[in-house]
């Protein structure tokens, strides 16, 4: 009896005597969470006008072409350029990091600290030489795969657990090449079908963040 009183009192729950001198129990309020509706888009690349056309810049291209698209211009800020993109309810922080490629995790961090994005809302860009060109493979995390701005983001953020959007590349080069051939620029053939990809680049982001990224692999994947 006095274990079941003492039980009793230390409930969070409320307790309501009645008439009948039964006891009625009324379960505390739940906390309902807010889901963010903010996502950090990180279009991966190398600042300067040498770098802009560059494979290796087509995380740029990507957020670029999306904010041109709508009208956006970025803006100079800390550790990089930002535009903020407004899409059924939610707000995309399109985000070009200035700190060159391999420290793009600085950037990355700091974005995401200063919004309070959480780790789920974030999706990094990036040219991936594994894949043929244009093609598109996101994943919900991974190894960095040897690039080196992945690699700087995992070890920043001391994670792999976040969204990668990899835009193929390919690996048409000879030994020894592979440093001319990223940082080189698009080939007349590849320039010819950039903007339809770009296109499917721009809708990926979309999805995104307002059909969530199951979804998102599923319709994009290999396309």
């Amino acid at each position: 009896m006095i274990k079941w009183i003492k039980n009793l009192f230390s409930s969070p729950k409320t307790v309501t005597r009645i008439d009948n001198m039964k006891l009625e129990v009324h379960e505390p309020q739940k906390t309902i969470n807010n889901v963010s509706t903010k996502f950090l888009i990180v279009g991966l690349g190398n600042i300067g006008s040498e770098y802009v056309n560059t494979r290796h810049n087509i995380g740029f291209k990507v957020v670029d072409f999306l904010a041109k698209k709508e009208g956006l211009s970025f803006e100079t800020v800390k550790l990089g350029a930002l535009a903020q993109y407004k899409f059924k309810g939610k707000t995309f922080l399109l985000l070009k990091p200035n700190t060159y490629m391999n420290l793009s995790g600085k950037s990355v961090k700091y974005w995401m600290d200063k919004e309070n994005i959480p780790l789920e809302n974030i999706l990094v860009i990036t040219d991936d030489l594994n894949l043929s060109f244009g093609t598109i493979r996101i994943r919900k995390k991974g190894s960095d795969g040897g690039h080196n701005g992945l690699k700087n983001i995992n070890l920043i953020l001391n994670t792999q657990e976040y969204t990668r959007f990899r835009f193929g590349i390919s690996d048409e080069f000879k030994k020894g090449q592979q440093i001319d051939y990223v940082l080189g620029d698009w080939d007349d053939t590849e320039k010819a079908k950039l903007p339809e990809r770009l296109e499917l680049a721009s809708e990926i982001i979309k999805s995104f963040g307002t059909a969530g990224i199951e979804n998102t692999m599923t319709t994009y994947n290999g396309k």
